[in-house]
Order: structure tokens, then sequence, then C-alpha cells
């Protein structure tokens, strides 16, 4: 059976099979039964429930902000992942290298493994996110030279300068694109009373969402409920909107940029100078975000070519650096057998 590599994202799960690529990239989003606690939907199906369910059906995101919240809803999830990956009945348990962010605990780190041991994996690989995120970009991180790299996914954004294939100087803050998503949310009541949900708002982000002016203004319509009426209203947001209702989280961002780069060694400093900083993770492909960061700190930012999927791409090939004695595990993950 060939190794597997999961990005076990808040926002969503993408794996990777050495050998065939990205095979899958869901929300991880669960719909649960509450009268008999059985599972409805997972993934895409289920994502398509939120905010619409009857009473007596859920649909809930087992992690929050990079770690598990619901261990046997993540276990069950990743089971179900795993075999439509596979697309056959397991012969032979594989390999799974799985990452989480750079700040997680010993705790939330067990969590993670035996929600994977129990979904069917032989191995378990656990590896910090800024690692995989450098793997996926196509950075040699063996080399004794700096680089470093911005990863911005749904629960939280990890900024990490490496060399010589381990963490030398990092952070993980828990603002991200979730909090995009919120902080959307709260503009749009605030500025024109009218709610609206987790997905207008996603659609907002993604569609008029900006971190820099951008040249030529754009807008979309989006439909909500009215605070003072109680009745549906339609409203043109506009980029130049979505900019200042993301000024507070983008503002987060940039400030743990500025923190890494404070803590690294000037030699490694000189490094990131020459090379940039690489951006990866669904948040990274916000408008113009590359461009502020450039601005806010006078080094080139580049986005990764398949920003998304950078994690689990790198997730997966590090097994084979550790198969080809190019890495020693001991310096960034555990291994439970």
């Amino acid at each position: 059976m060939a190794d597997i590599g999961i990005d076990l994202g808040t926002a969503s799960v993408i794996v990777y099979i050495k050998g065939q690529g990205t095979v899958l990239k869901e929300p991880s989003v669960v719909a649960i039964d509450k009268n008999n606690d059985t599972i409805l939907a997972v993934g895409e199906e289920a994502r398509s429930m939120l905010g619409r369910t009857p009473g007596n059906i859920v649909a809930i995101r087992p992690l929050r902000q990079g770690v598990i919240s619901d261990f046997d809803i993540t276990e069950k999830m990743l089971k179900y992942f795993i075999n439509k990956s596979v697309g056959r009945p397991l012969m032979r348990k594989p390999r799974i290298a799985v990452c989480v962010p750079s700040s997680v605990t010993e705790v939330e780190k067990r969590a993670v493994e035996d929600a994977t041991r129990q979904a069917g994996a032989r191995q378990v690989f656990v590896i910090e996110e800024p690692i995989a995120a450098a793997i996926g970009a196509g950075i040699d991180i063996s080399r004794a030279c700096g680089s470093m790299v911005v990863d911005i996914g749904g629960g939280t954004t990890d900024v990490a300068v490496i060399s010589l294939g381990g963490t030398v100087v990092s952070t993980s803050l828990k603002v991200a694109g979730d909090n995009f998503d919120e902080a959307i949310v709260r503009y749009m009541r605030k500025r024109h009373n009218v709610l609206i949900g987790e997905r207008s708002a996603e659609e907002l982000k993604i569609n008029v969402g900006t971190a820099y002016s951008r040249a030529v203004s754009t807008s979309m319509d989006v439909r909500g409920r009215n605070l003072i009426t109680g009745l549906p209203r339609t409203i043109n947001v506009t980029s130049d909107e979505m900019q200042e209702a993301l000024s507070e989280p983008i503002t987060s961002i940039i400030e743990a940029v500025y923190t890494v780069l404070e803590k690294t060694p000037p030699e490694l400093a000189s490094d990131i100078a020459d090379r940039g900083i690489v951006m990866t993770g669904g948040g990274s492909l916000l408008y113009g975000l590359d461009k502020l960061i450039k601005e806010k700190t006078g080094i080139n930012t580049i986005v990764a070519e398949e920003a998304v999927t950078c994690v689990a791409i790198g997730t997966g090939r590090y097994i084979e650096y550790v198969s080809d004695g190019k890495m020693d595990p001991k310096d960034v993950y555990r291994t439970s057998r």
C-alpha cells in the first residue's frame, strides 16, 4: 500500500498518495443525526447542510484552530476520507503522515496520532505544518540555508524559519481563514445591520476580499437578514469595504511575521532577505496579502504554486525523505508504531 499524506485542516482535509498526487480535497465537516448519533454525511455534502439543518441534524466541524475538538467524529471522518481516497478495501494498513500546527501540545499531538491509527494507519508520522509546507512548495529544507514560510490555513497561521531540516524560529497564532470569515460577518452586522452566514462570508472573501488596495475596485451582491426588519435583504459589497473588514486579522498576521524576523539569527535573516518569503495555505490566496507583507517587511514575498495543497504534498513526500535517509525523523516529528 502506498504511503499517504494528510493535511488535517480546520477548514478542509486534503489527501496525497505517493505516485498519484492529491486525490481528495473536501471540507472537514460532518453532519450528524442527534437522535441516534449516526453520521449522515461527510465532506462537501455535509458542508452544504451548514446553517440549513432541522433541529435533529447538526453539521459540525470536529477540528477547531488546528486541533481536534471531537475525537470520535474526527476518527470516523478520517476513516471515511482514507477509504474514499484509496477507492478499495485496504489489504494492508498504510503508513500515514499527518501535519499539525507548530504550537500544539504533546496531548494534542497524541490525539492526532491516536485518531489516525484508529482510522487505519500502520504507522503514524506527525509533522509540523511549516516543515510540510516548505517541502510541498519545493524548498530544499536539508540545506544550511534559511527559508521562511508563512502558512495560512483555516484555523491557524504558522510562521517559521527553517534550516537543516528543522525549525529554527517559529510562531503559531490562532488567526487564519476562519477569522477572515468572522471579521466579514461582524463588519456586515455593524456597517449594514445585515446578518450573513459563514458560506456567504467565505464567498465574499474569495471574490472581493482584499488585503491591499486594488487598482480597480470590485463588488458583489450578498444576501442576508436585515436585523431591524427581520426580512431578507441584498447588499452590494465592495472590495474597499472588505479591505476595511479584514484589516484586524491581517494586522495580526503581519505582526507574527515581524516577531519571527526579529528572533531570526543574523545569518539566516540574510538568507531570507536574498531568497524571500514563501506563502502557502488557502489564506495566502487573499488578494494582495503577499504585496502587503512585501511592503511592510521589505522582503520579496511569493505565493507557492500549489498553495492550497502544499502541506498535503509535503506531508506525503516527507515519508519518502525519511525512507531515502535524507532526514532524521527525530528532528521534526514523533513516530507512533
